[in-house]
């Protein structure tokens, strides 16, 4: 579990909102080249590892998460923004961040409700929080748009939340992000263990796609020759579902549709052959890039599975455990998944 979590912890450390992907993808190249596997950058930047001649199945997740991009300079030099993806803005307020200039330059900042100050604003603790009436405070001593304008900020500037990543000596995994880093890091540490032989026999791509918070992750960048697509995103953790942090969740369904039946009751098989800590699930309000793929028009069958994440695109948490049976059923579906299943259709 070492080297897995510490690939989670590097991931954290590299901020990758939708759109601003380099650096990430760069450490995941580095990565394959660490197990002896060939790469290649898909047209948008996201990263194939592995079998890149002909492979059957791919195994995807994304390394994009949450942000916010600046919208506009204010009279008083604060930003307006506009959110990357759906960030919860109640658990991102006072958050800090990083702005990111197209100069090269970086400046801290908090998010922040406009007028936040309860000695003024009776409302502040009622108000919605919505990008309408929230603003980032840039630390800088700037009093008007102009100022700040002199330091080289500007509309279309990355915002980059701080992740706050803890690992707790329980065994609990605490960071923003975790969607879909803690995946990223799973399918990562599975690569490496598998190397070169496994991924080749397997006949298997790992996809690290780069824009699936905002929907189109691998609506491109699939191999013709794929035919199966095991997606690595988070379970959910919630109300009414029955995902847990300790556990990997198999998803039957989210809200474009059920998952591969055969695939499904492949990764059951597997998982309690293997003595793998699971649940079948139902992602009420989710998409994917499986999803992405079938919208797009892929011929694929997919199939979910990924590490029990709780409070998702707030202040998330997962589990150690929840981790290691995540790489450990990726591994095993790569090195199993011709074996029988028990309905359905090939797995």
């Amino acid at each position: 579990m070492e080297r897995l979590l510490g690939i989670l912890r590097k991931l954290e450390s590299i901020p990758s909102p939708s759109g601003m992907t380099g650096e990430a993808i760069a450490f995941l190249e580095e990565t394959a080249a660490e197990a002896g596997l060939a790469s290649s950058l898909t047209n948008k930047g996201g990263l194939l590892a592995g079998c890149l001649e002909e492979p059957e199945l791919m195994v995807a997740g994304h390394v994009d998460t949450l942000g916010a991009m600046v919208s506009g300079i204010r009279p008083d030099g604060s930003l307006s923004f506009s959110c990357i993806g759906s960030p919860l803005l109640p658990s991102f307020e006072a958050e800090y961040a990083t702005v990111f200039t197209s100069t090269g330059a970086t400046f801290r900042g908090t998010l922040l409700l406009d007028n936040p100050a309860v000695h003024v604003n009776r409302e502040a603790g009622t108000i919605e929080r919505k990008p309408e009436n929230m603003h980032l405070r840039p630390d800088v001593e700037a009093k008007t748009r102009k100022d700040v304008e002199a330091l080289g900020i500007g509309t279309g500037d990355f915002i980059c939340f701080d992740p706050r990543y803890e690992v707790t000596d329980t065994g609990f995994v605490k960071s923003r992000f975790l969607d879909d880093k803690a995946g990223c890091a799973a399918m990562a540490d599975a690569m490496l263990s598998l190397g070169p032989g496994g991924v080749d026999a397997g006949r298997v791509c790992f996809y690290f796609t780069n824009f699936e918070e905002v929907g189109h992750g691998a609506s491109a960048g699939i191999p013709p020759t794929v035919r199966r697509m095991l997606v690595v995103d988070m379970g959910v953790v919630g109300e009414k579902v029955d995902g847990i942090e300790t556990a990997v969740s198999i998803c039957v369904k989210d809200s474009r549709g059920p998952y591969d039946f055969g695939m499904r009751n492949r990764l059951v098989e597997l998982a309690r052959d293997g003595g793998i800590p699971f649940r079948l699930d139902v992602f009420p309000f989710y998409s994917s890039d499986g999803g992405a793929a079938l919208a797009a028009g892929h011929d694929v069958r997919v199939a979910l599975v990924g590490p029990g994440v709780s409070a998702s695109h707030g202040m998330e948490r997962t589990h150690v455990k929840g981790l290691k049976a995540t790489r450990d059923l990726i591994a095993a579906y790569v090195k199993g998944r011709d074996g029988s299943s028990t309905g359905g259709g090939v797995a």
